[in-house]
């Protein structure tokens, strides 16, 4: 492979999208809740977790909270263990979503999607 197409640009959409959260007690209980869901990946690491999927991942907040026995788990909650993500991240009341293209998350964002030439 030739030094120009080692570095070709790739213009189509991979369809992934993940987060990385802290190798903790909470970031534990998250991948346990998330590997259950179909289109997901929980990869642990020493330091990290990694949680990947396929076009969506939905990470509910009642659904959380039950399984850490919390009364409640929120944005805060979930930015404190989250380091990184790729994809298109939603915040909402309730839960956030990762969505791999940007065309998913403009019906949330209320971004023109418009093509340029």
């Amino acid at each position: 492979m030739s030094s120009t197409e080692q570095f070709k640009v790739d213009r189509t959409i991979s369809d992934r999208c993940g987060v990385t959260l802290m190798n903790n007690q909470v970031g534990h209980v998250v991948t346990q809740v998330m590997s259950s869901k179909p289109n997901i990946t929980v990869t642990e690491l020493p330091s990290m977790i990694r949680v990947d999927g396929v076009d969506e991942i939905e990470f509910n907040y009642a659904e959380i909270a039950e399984a850490l026995g919390w009364e409640d788990f929120g944005n805060d909650d979930f930015e404190e263990i989250m380091s990184t993500h790729y994809g298109r991240m939603i915040v909402l009341d309730d839960k956030i979503l990762m969505l791999a293209s940007p065309e998913a998350a403009a019906k949330y964002t209320g971004f023109d999607l418009k093509v340029v030439d």
